[in-house]
């Protein structure tokens, strides 16, 4: 069934027009960014991953503001990517096979709208792509629950605190990153070995 899934986002991401050369930004909302990061860092095409806070309502919020819940901020990350080596099709083929994209406002232990999945889009062709993606994972019963994925027009990034920052490579020994950044990642070099930089 993954081949399947596969070769029709491939299908779908022909569907649109080839865009220029020039770099794109995609922001996503996952859970934890300390998660979500780790993993986007190693696929290739990605240029540059930044952790930070997207959907709220307030200016500038500090991560011990996002954490109460009550900004409706999400931790999100923000990814630079080539589209003539990663499309944004791909890109959330990953991102939808590496978080639970089926529960509102958690991911695993991480309660609260701050973790909540989430799509930023950019342009109407990534929410028509987000869509499209959304709707062949649910026809072909990807996940037994339904999707509630947020997607949503982006309208504002605010950059984390410089120590949330390539969190997962600085500190593995942590608790937090060995039981469960750890295992989202070696599932992810699983899934997409021919996907992962050099």
């Amino acid at each position: 069934m993954m081949i399947l899934i596969l070769t029709l986002i491939t299908l779908l991401m022909n569907t649109f027009s080839e865009q220029n050369i020039q770099t794109e930004k995609a922001t996503l909302g996952g859970g934890c960014f300390w998660c979500t990061e780790a993993v986007f860092l190693e696929l290739k095409g990605v240029e540059k991953v930044v952790p930070g806070y997207s959907g709220g309502h307030i200016k500038n919020p500090a991560y011990r503001e996002v954490t109460t819940g009550r900004t409706g901020h999400a931790e999100v990350i923000q990814i630079t990517y080539n589209p003539e080596i990663v499309s944004f099709s791909e890109i959330l083929e990953v991102f939808f096979l590496t978080h639970d994209p089926t529960t509102l406002n958690r991911q695993g232990n991480d309660i609260g709208t701050q973790y909540r999945s989430a799509i930023f889009y950019h342009t109407e062709e990534q929410k028509h792509m987000a869509e499209k993606v959304i709707a062949l994972f649910e026809e072909e019963k990807v996940f037994d629950d339904p999707i509630v994925t947020e997607v949503t027009p982006f309208n504002a990034f605010y950059l984390a605190e410089d120590y949330h920052h390539n969190y997962f490579a600085r500190n593995k020994n942590q608790p937090y990153c060995q039981f469960v950044v750890a295992p989202k990642l070696k599932k992810f070099r699983e899934i997409f070995q021919e996907k992962l930089k050099k």
